[in-house]
């Protein structure tokens, strides 16, 4: 056991890993060493970000809590500290369930963990991080919460109504990672599109983010997690103009079944859906869709899952990912509909989705070969290169593998390069 070291383990998604960060930073600041997910503890003081968006992350979270309040009844560990979504939403049962854990802390008041170990929170730090990605690489949180009502969805009982961060504020915190190295952002909130609404009386996503393209060092923005009603179509214009942000949108889309639209209260309709895709299409000519899809939704017909079927060979999505529905309470469709498609049905309805866009995937990937693409070196494995295209996020869309060679490639540096071949998803390339 390392003393004045503390060991972060995030669990969930990336703007937990930013929060992560801020926490990191600001426990440097304090004397510790920081160390970030780790297979065992090393430090004296351990400390869990946790997930609790569906079922599967808070058994994750549990089993991981778990794991080290063992840790600590074994004398390897003399502090355990939990904050994030799942003790936002079960602090007190938490508490009660497992002692072991010193103090359980929501999504929001991280910031007391200092004071509980006898240290400040710097005010004048807000801004600055500890990154835990590459170093030329950082997600970019722009806002909390979610003022949508999706039925399905635990996410605003955990975080919240929408809560934007002040455009300065933000352009602060990009100028900050620029001048630490940073070239792409990964900008990124529960609900980009809504991003000023509470602070500015309307849609500002696409002003902030021709803010931030114009910040010397940002080679490249992308933008995850829109909502598909009352898009903001001047963010086109944006991502037409502006070299520097990427063609890749990132568009939780669910269903397109009009009565599971309906059921899911998803504010769109399959119609305004497909022209949606079609606008993006036509006005960022190049532009590559990541979506989410959802299949077991209580009341989905064969009806409703055959129309999402075609709608993934029709739409053919450049990315796109799927899950099974997942009942959490509190919500609404936990109070008013039954689960009740067994769980091996909705395994295979999401197996056999997923087949048909593995088989687009495979095509599209092949499409590429004999292109020429600027590609970001992220890191060296084995004999490989390992890099992304703008039409890449890090951690979930395919990368481009450079065999090592003689050639030397520099690790954040951009290069490009011709694809020579390609398989179900990733594509292989030589620099040129």
């Amino acid at each position: 056991m390392k003393r004045k070291t503390i060991d972060i383990i995030t669990l969930g998604c990336s703007k937990n890993l930013v929060d992560s960060e801020h926490l990191m930073r600001q426990l440097e600041e304090a004397g510790y060493h920081v160390t970030h997910d780790t297979e065992k503890p090393e430090g004296e003081i351990a400390v869990i970000n946790t997930c609790g968006f569906i079922g599967d992350a808070k058994e994750e979270s549990i089993n991981m809590i778990l794991e080290f309040a063992q840790a600590k009844e074994e004398g390897d560990l003399e502090k355990l500290y939990v904050m994030g979504c799942l003790s936002e939403r079960y602090l007190k049962e938490l508490a009660i369930e497992i002692p072991q854990v010193d103090k359980f802390y929501g999504k929001f008041n991280w910031a007391e963990l200092l004071q509980d170990l006898g240290k400040a929170y710097h005010e004048e730090l807000h801004i600055e991080r500890t990154l835990t990605t590459p170093k030329h690489y950082a997600y970019l949180k722009i806002s909390e919460g979610c003022d949508r009502k999706c039925s399905y969805c635990a996410i605003p009982i955990i975080t919240g109504r929408h809560v934007s961060r002040p455009m300065e504020e933000v352009l602060d915190e990009v100028r900050y990672l620029v001048s630490e190295g940073v070239k792409e952002f990964q900008v990124i909130a529960q609900e980009l599109t809504y991003y000023g609404v509470d602070l500015y009386k309307k849609q500002m996503l696409p002003e902030l983010i021709e803010r931030i393209s114009e910040v010397p060092g940002v080679e490249w923005i992308r933008l995850h997690y829109a909502y598909p009603a009352h898009f903001p179509m001047d963010l086109f214009r944006v991502m037409r103009e502006r070299p520097n942000v990427c063609k890749y949108m990132d568009i939780a889309l669910q269903h397109i079944s009009n009565p599971m639209l309906e059921k899911m209260r998803r504010h769109v309709t399959q119609e305004e859906t497909y022209h949606l895709i079609e606008q993006f299409r036509k006005e960022v000519p190049g532009i590559h869709l990541r979506t989410t899809l959802m299949v077991g939704y209580p009341g989905e017909t064969e009806a409703d899952f055959e129309e999402l079927k075609e709608f993934v060979r029709k739409a053919r999505f450049d990315r796109m990912g799927a899950f099974t529905y997942s009942e959490e309470e509190g919500t609404y469709a936990a109070a008013h509909y039954e689960d009740e498609i067994p769980q091996e049905v909705k395994q295979a309805r999401l197996d056999e989705l997923m087949s048909i866009q593995q088989g687009i995937s495979a095509e599209q990937s092949a499409a590429k070969v004999g292109q020429c693409l600027k590609v970001i070196i992220d890191r060296l494995e084995g004999d490989y290169y390992i890099g992304r295209t703008e039409f890449d996020s890090p951690e979930v869309d395919p990368e481009v593998l450079i065999e090592q060679g003689k050639q030397k490639l520099l690790i954040g540096n951009f290069y490009q390069v011709e694809i020579i071949n390609s398989d179900d998803f990733d594509l292989f390339g030589r620099v040129i």
